[in-house]
């Protein structure tokens, strides 16, 4: 029980303070959960970090379920869900309601919480690269794996590098066995069985349901469908979304607003789907939609990890999984470039704030959690100039 509470407590937290999309988060959890909390190892992270990348639904919760997962059981990565996914939930609900009223997605400290997303996933990059791309044949994977994603504008292009530096690790590192650290995931083999099957059978069996249904029932389809079948992470679900509900649930205008104020809030961008809900079919609707677009995600870890966890003690995996973390630092990189990089730091004061919190952060040790306020401050005295 303490342990499940210490879990929600974590994860709440990086709930209410993780900004800047799902990479972001992946710097955020690595500042808590690797550095700080050490409740997975340098490369046990990274290979989970993989694994998620080639699922569908939303990587970076699906990483947090993960690590509540291996902390806390099946119960650990529901309320680890649970607390991350939480705040911005709320968040959007209100911005449903209140749509018409408020607009604080130009708000000072918005911008200063984009910088300090800049600061934390370089951090993160700069942590993971020097334990994971260390030496020639490492770096030219983490290159090339930067060089794919920049250079290919498609959302499977990370899937795409992922497999070619599994491929090459796979002979690259013939004389380099090397373990990455288990995961120690403890669930009954009958119980991941179940998820993958809930989750095949759900994705068939809801679109006929819904075929002559409306209201909720529907619009639980539509969500639990973007979240089975889109890979990307939270900006690739937006066209599925689009085309599903515009203009026969809402207008494209209000379509629009929600999804940059579910830029703007903290947490998974998949909570998009709460605002659409609530604005589709209330509070109600918003729980469901939130539920729906996150449970195929759910059942997905629930289901793959533990078999992982079993697979990647290969010797031949283990080969494959250095070369793919390698290549996990290279797609970090390239997504602190663009967007995060590129949408944040439009002046030579921009940059130098980020180098400011950069710094409290890597060698000054300060907490994430001091970063994201004083970058809020900041933020919010720029906006006054």
């Amino acid at each position: 029980m303490n342990r499940w509470i210490e879990i929600f407590i974590v994860s709440l937290k990086l709930g209410l303070t993780s900004f800047g999309g799902p990479v972001a988060h992946l710097g955020y959890f690595y500042e808590e959960y690797v550095k700080r909390r050490k409740w997975v190892g340098e490369k046990a992270y990274a290979d989970l970090v993989a694994l998620c990348q080639f699922l569908p639904g939303p990587a970076s919760s699906q990483v947090g379920m993960g690590i509540g997962l291996v902390r806390g059981g099946v119960v650990g990565a529901i309320v680890s869900f649970i607390g991350f996914t939480l705040p911005s939930s709320i968040l959007l609900i209100l911005f449903a309601v209140l749509a018409t009223e408020f607009d604080l997605t130009e708000a000072g400290f918005i911008h200063g919480l984009k910088l300090v997303a800049v600061a934390i996933v370089a951090d993160a990059v700069l942590g993971m690269g020097t334990k994971l791309a260390v030496g020639p044949k490492r770096l030219f994977l983490m290159l090339l794996a930067l060089a794919g994603v920049l250079l290919i504008a498609h959302p499977l292009a990370q899937v795409g590098v992922l497999l070619l530096a599994a491929v090459l690790g796979l002979f690259l590192f013939k004389d380099e066995p090397e373990s990455g650290g288990g995961l120690n995931i403890r669930v009954p083999k009958w119980l991941s069985i179940s998820a993958l099957i809930l989750f095949i059978v759900l994705l068939v069996v809801t679109p006929f349901l819904a075929a002559n249904a409306a209201g909720n029932l529907q619009l639980t389809s539509i969500m639990y469908s973007a979240g089975a079948l889109v890979f990307g992470g939270g900006h690739v679900v937006l066209p599925f979304l689009q085309q599903s509900l515009v203009p026969d649930f809402l207008t494209g205008d209000s379509f629009l607003a929600g999804y940059a104020a579910a830029q703007a809030v903290p947490g998974p961008l998949f909570t998009f789907a709460t605002y659409l809900g609530t604005v589709v079919n209330g509070l109600m609707g918003g729980i469901l939609a939130t539920l729906a677009i996150f449970l195929p995600g759910f059942l997905l870890v629930l289901g793959v990890l533990p078999f992982w966890d079993r697979v990647r003690g290969n010797k031949q995996v283990g080969r494959m999984l250095i070369g793919v973390n390698a290549a996990v630092v290279g797609i970090l990189l390239a997504a602190l470039y663009d967007p995060i990089f590129t949408s944040s730091v439009k002046t030579g004061i921009d940059f130098l704030i980020v180098f400011g919190l950069f710094c409290l952060l890597r060698f000054y040790k300060q907490s994430p959690l001091r970063i994201v306020i004083l970058g809020a401050v900041m933020g919010s005295i720029m906006g006054w100039f």
